[in-house]
């Protein structure tokens, strides 16, 4: 398996820590609004890796959280006269109807900031008590001068960043790149801790979650590309003030996606809904398109891409039906055998950095074999059944459940009755069992 590691610029060959076992820590949304189709496409990318490293026989241990306190979240319930934690229950559970609806395997864990701040609170404790970090009338900060290679994750030029900081400098702060561990703060929801009542800053929160859920130092620490600097650039720089070593050994980030061609922003009024853009296409088309492109590359969501999607998936879906009903129609018992040489040679891509263009080739590749088998005047069932099985399961890898064909005893007799209609020349009758098999959509 090899994967781009966006510290090193490189990819690299990956090996978990643990022999047969990957820790996987992915950030999750921070809950006030619904999902948007950008928020969907890091859900789909790293579950895919997930069902990658499944596949290989790998043991995935992951989680993703909930950040169920922020500013934006306050504002919202002091906007409708509710509390915060009714805010961010409704887009907890709008995610979690998302996850399902996008066919997403449950992360193992998805701890909630609320329910981790005790934890928090001690390790912003912990930095203060090292000299990393430093309170400021009742605000704590976090001292970027402590600790060595701070940017080297995001590769940022930081005299460029302290140049830009100080425009809107915080007197407060040592230095204009210092960032806030913990809030003072007398509106909205608040916790007592030793600087006074407050709520932590977001870069702290993750780490706490990591540390509590998979260990002082993961395989994979994931996202989009957005929460490269200064998130996880300022996760990984309390981590090493902390505990002298780095978070996680690989790094991993999604590109944005753009709307017909434009960045997705608010202020341009094109923000796609991921709940509706997947009702509307259904789940197995938005996955598709999804991972048609590179994950590292930006995804374009428009009439023309969509429709390209469509019309692949639909050649695949056509394929392993036609197949299937031709299998069945025959009376031959299914066989589970998988076609081995055409799934190693998806994941073969899969494992090269999730190559899913390139693993799409192989789909299309193993398509049009298949097509031909079922064309021969003498079929081989064993081998049809064998293809259709590899692409069944190189989609399972992809998410994209494939619907099972069922064909009845009584369909059956239908068949054989029409074949037989076709074969005495009786073409009326051919065209009635004709109708009713193509009602039913079997052939």
């Amino acid at each position: 398996m090899k994967l781009y590691n966006t510290k090193t610029l490189e990819i690299e060959e990956f090996k978990p820590r643990k022999e047969g076992e990957v820790s996987l820590y992915v950030c999750g949304p921070t809950v006030y609004n619904y999902a948007h189709i950008g928020n969907a496409r890091p859900m789909v990318v790293f579950d895919v890796l997930k069902r990658v490293f499944e596949a290989i026989g790998l043991k995935v241990n992951y989680v993703s959280n909930y950040t169920d306190v922020d500013d934006k979240i306050i504002h919202k319930a002091l906007e409708e006269g509710v509390s915060e934690e009714e805010i961010a229950n409704r887009y907890i559970q709008a995610y979690e109807d998302l996850r399902k609806q996008l066919n997403i395997e449950q992360p193992d864990h998805c701890p909630r900031v609320t329910h981790t701040m005790d934890s928090i609170i001690s390790f912003i404790k912990g930095l203060q008590d090292q000299g990393h970090a430093y309170e400021v009338n009742g605000d704590v900060y976090f001292s970027v001068d402590s600790v060595s290679e701070y940017g080297s994750l995001s590769h940022q030029n930081l005299e460029e960043l302290d140049a830009g900081n100080r425009i809107a400098e915080n007197e407060q702060k040592k230095n204009p790149l210092d960032f806030t561990l913990w809030k003072k703060t007398d509106k909205g929801i608040q916790w007592e801790s030793p600087w006074g009542k407050g709520r932590p800053g977001w870069h702290t929160e993750c780490v706490v979650m990591i540390n509590e859920n998979l260990g002082q130092t993961i395989d994979i620490h994931g996202g989009g590309l957005d929460l490269k600097f200064p998130h996880h650039e300022n996760e990984a720089a309390q981590q090493r003030a902390m505990f002298g070593h780095e978070l996680a050994d690989h790094w991993m980030h999604n590109a944005m996606v753009n709307i017909d061609g434009e960045k997705m922003s608010k202020s341009l009024g094109n923000t796609l809904w991921a709940m509706d853009v997947t009702k509307e296409l259904g789940t197995n088309l938005t996955r598709w398109l999804i991972s048609s492109v590179h994950y590292r590359k930006e995804l374009n969501f428009s009439d023309e891409t969509i429709q390209a999607a469509k019309t692949e998936l639909e050649k695949i879906l056509m394929a392993v039906h036609n197949a299937t009903l031709k299998v069945k129609f025959a009376d031959v018992e299914w066989n589970f055998s998988v076609d081995t040489p055409s799934f190693d040679r998806f994941i073969k891509q899969m494992e090269n950095d999730l190559n899913t263009p390139n693993a799409y080739t192989v789909i299309f590749e193993t398509v049009k074999e298949l097509n031909a088998s079922i064309r021969q005047k003498e079929p081989d069932y064993t081998r049809i059944m064998g293809l259709v099985n590899s692409i069944e399961k190189m989609m399972d890898v992809l998410g994209i459940k494939l619907e099972k064909v069922v064909v009845s005893k009584e369909d059956k007799q239908i068949y054989q009755a029409w074949l037989a209609a076709k074969k005495e020349r009786n073409f009326d009758q051919a065209d009635q069992y004709r109708n009713i098999l193509q009602e039913k959509g079997l052939i």
